[in-house]
């Protein structure tokens, strides 16, 4: 099998991460690329299982070690980024890496990666859903999920830098196109 990645982005609150753990459950040939962060654990994540939490001041180390394949600061002192270490380990298994990143992140490893990468973007079907969304997860404060709905807006331009889109309207329904279009690409 050819070194490949598939790369999941969508505005916080889009299903995104949902659709993901769908692909890991029912495509073998796939590994999840854990990402580091420098943001607070949310509910029961844990730490080199969801993120490699990291302090900013352990975030800018590995950035000056040339660590990452990609970073982005999203917010001020909050980063987001993919390890080089991570990649490499995933491939050695013979795997396929699959990302949950967010869409400059998403724009950026399909640059990098190129044919060897698929990337999918993840749609609400509209802004006051996906509103709704962030509220019943029940994670964030208000003026959080303000911040993402404004954020998501701006993120949904970036729609056409992705080879697939994916509108999650109904969950079963995107489950099957995620696990379709995932199939595809790693038997081209």
């Amino acid at each position: 099998m050819k070194q490949k990645v598939i790369i999941f982005s969508a505005p916080s609150g889009s299903g995104k991460t949902t659709l993901v753990k769908h692909g890991l459950l029912v495509v073998p040939e796939l590994c999840f690329s854990i990402s580091a962060t420098t943001r607070q654990p949310r509910g029961e994540e844990k730490h080199a299982e969801d993120y490699y939490f990291l302090t900013p001041e352990e975030f800018r180390s590995k950035i000056s070690e040339d660590g990452f394949v990609e970073f982005e600061e999203v917010y001020t002192d909050k980063y987001y980024g993919t390890l080089k270490s991570e990649v490499e380990r995933i491939w050695s298994q013979g795997k396929v890496v699959i990302f949950d990143v967010d869409v400059k992140g998403g724009i950026k490893l399909k640059e990098i990666f190129g044919d060897k990468a698929l990337s999918i973007f993840v749609m609400p079907p509209s802004i006051a859903e996906l509103e709704q969304r962030l509220i019943k997860r029940n994670t964030d404060c208000a003026e959080t999920i303000k911040t993402r709905v404004e954020k998501a807006g701006e993120e949904m331009t970036y729609q056409k830098h992705f080879d697939k889109i994916i509108i999650n309207t109904d969950l079963d329904v995107a489950k099957a196109e995620v696990e379709k279009i995932i199939n595809n690409f790693i038997n081209e």
